[in-house]
């Protein structure tokens, strides 16, 4: 993984000392809140609820054990002893005291990380395929790349104060594992009829109160091309995108307006004059980075254990089953580690389970930890004769919830819990929900499902491509709760489609057991999942489920 050069540690280190004389000139009254609010965003300091949240990048998903143990001792320090990993593969610390977030800042720097650009109207985190560099399927891992984009967006003169927030994600996959069409712009690696590996360039994605999936400007661009292509297209947001309505000032919104063909002609325009400023410097840097993500030495030793462990241990065989990932490296396996233990807050980790995961890391993943995008954690590299002794650790601390994919493996919002933006809970919901169903003992029978719930339309929880997506509003006081169907964020993207009036706090669990009780009488096999089943018999009898009496009564 890539390692700070000293101008990255007196970057950092600056904008620490820089951050640190704004709060304190906001604590003693020099800065009003007005004043204060934009300069904290910079430094992705949020006002919450109920407190201050920081939220501390981590580019591409990627951790080492003493990155991960310096998080939770941020936790035990200066928070309430967890943090909470999010769709955006960040981690959230929700109670930091004003005061204080200069040294939590200080104490990532001493760990090559920081907390900058993970808010406000500039190019965000980056983020990528959680299994990259691992996954069997791959062209090529995308992680290099996605650092040179981070390193060019940061404090980039030019994007620093866009129409508004902007999210990079990119997949070195077919496979699409970083739900790039749901994104500003998206990079999923291709290749050209000569084999050379290029990028289909996506623009115009996002979801929030108007969801858009993003359309391909490009379907192949040679990687020596990508950063000046992307400078163009941003610099054309940047002129073209509207300033007027913050609700109207997303690119998808640009390109919606303009047209994709018009929108193409002038970043084709800006490119052939941004090509020209970029001689090869962007390369040389890209190549240099490469060199930091060379593949770790692959241990060749026989996987007897794992062959026992999945002969005699039923729990190891099912968390096999649910929580590995083909590996492209023979005798190795990527290890999914569930942070949706039934009745837990999705995508939260005590810095005991922090520890654990950094400690196994070290152990035994070539110390490589990755955070999803589906806020779970993952080790990328694990030799399969090391899998049992993981495994027990894992159940061990409450980690080894075999239910990756499943129904309880849900994405969720912090929702009005802790969001000064929400209009309804998200968490209850999940928990209700994964508890509900494992009591009654349908996850199993129901398979492999994706359900993802967002507190307000911002969409945090990426509810628009969700198979069943729950979206929880505010009606006149009440919390109402919409489900849409038919979502997806693989390769193969849809919005889903709302389903019909929302429910209250206390329908939405029954109103789910009715749709998942209705798609177990109308799959076609035990092997047709919820997903494949709506795209054969489209929405009718899934609302018909959720909506009995306004079926009898047009039957009437």
């Amino acid at each position: 993984m890539y390692d700070y050069t000293e101008f990255d540690e007196a970057f950092v280190r600056n904008r620490v000392a820089q951050f640190r004389a704004q709060v304190e000139r906001r604590i003693d009254g020099s800065l009003t809140e007005d004043e204060f609010r934009p300069l904290r965003l910079m430094n992705g300091l949020y006002l919450q609820l109920h407190a201050y949240m920081l939220r501390v990048a981590i580019p591409y998903g990627t951790l080492n054990s003493r990155k991960m143990r310096q998080l939770a001792t941020i936790a035990d320090r200066w928070d309430k002893g967890y943090g909470h990993f999010t769709t955006r593969q960040n981690i959230q610390f929700n109670w930091p005291k004003l005061g204080e977030v200069p040294d939590i800042l200080e104490a990532l720097a001493d760990v090559g990380m920081h907390a900058i650009q993970t808010s406000g109207n500039t190019i965000r985190n980056v983020t990528a395929d959680h299994f990259a560099g691992a996954a069997a399927d791959e062209i090529a891992d995308p992680r290099p790349v996605a650092e040179l984009i981070r390193q060019w967006s940061t404090d980039h003169p030019e994007f620093q104060f866009l129409p508004r927030k902007f999210k990079i994600g990119i997949t070195g996959s077919p496979n699409d594992r970083a739900v790039t069409r749901a994104h500003d712009i998206g990079l999923r690696m291709v290749r050209a009829d000569d084999g050379a590996p290029g990028f289909e360039v996506i623009v115009g994605g996002g979801l929030g109160r108007t969801p858009m999936l993003g359309k391909v400007i490009r379907p192949f661009l040679p990687k020596a091309d990508l950063l000046p292509y992307l400078e163009a297209i941003v610099s054309t947001y940047n002129l073209m995108g509207r300033r007027d309505n913050k609700f109207k000032a997303r690119i998808k919104i640009t390109v919606f307006e303009n047209g994709l063909d018009t929108f193409r002609d002038e970043v084709e325009a800006r490119f052939a004059l941004t090509r020209k400023a970029f001689n090869g410097i962007d390369q040389e840097a890209l190549a240099g980075i490469e060199a930091h993500f060379a593949p770790p030495a692959f241990r060749k030793v026989p996987e007897t254990a794992y062959d026992a462990a999945i002969a005699t241990d039923d729990a190891f065989r099912d968390w096999a089953e649910k929580n590995l990932a083909a590996h492209r490296a023979p005798g190795y396996a990527i290890v999914t580690i569930s942070l949706k233990a039934h009745g837990e807050t999705p995508g939260d980790a005590t810095s005991a389970q922090m520890r654990l995961i950094a400690d196994l890391a070290e152990r035994y993943g070539h110390d490589e930890i990755r955070i999803s995008h589906e806020q779970n954690v993952v080790l990328p590299h694990v030799h399969k004769s090391d899998l049992p002794a993981i495994h027990a650790a894992l159940a061990e601390a409450g980690l080894a919830t075999a239910n990756v994919g499943l129904l309880s493996d849900i994405i969720a919002c912090p929702g009005m819990d802790y969001c000064a933006l929400a209009t309804a809970r998200s968490i209850p919901v999940a928990q209700q929900l994964a508890t509900h169903f494992k009591a009654i003992g349908l996850e199993e029978e129901i398979g492999q499902l994706k359900i993802k719930i967002s507190g307000c339309i911002n969409a945090c929880g990426h509810h628009h491509v969700g198979h069943i997506g729950i979206l929880g509003l505010d009606r006149a006081g009440v919390e109402n709760y919409q489900i849409t169907l038919g979502g997806d964020a693989t390769e193969a993207a849809a919005i889903g489609e709302r389903a019909g009036p929302g429910f209250a706090y206390d329908e939405i669990v029954p109103a789910i057991e009715r749709l998942l009780r209705a798609y177990l009488q109308v799959r076609a096999s035990r092997e047709e999942s919820f997903i494949e089943a709506f795209r054969r018999l489209g929405p009718q009898p899934f609302k018909a489920a959720l909506y009995p009496g306004e079926v009898e009564q047009d039957a009437a």
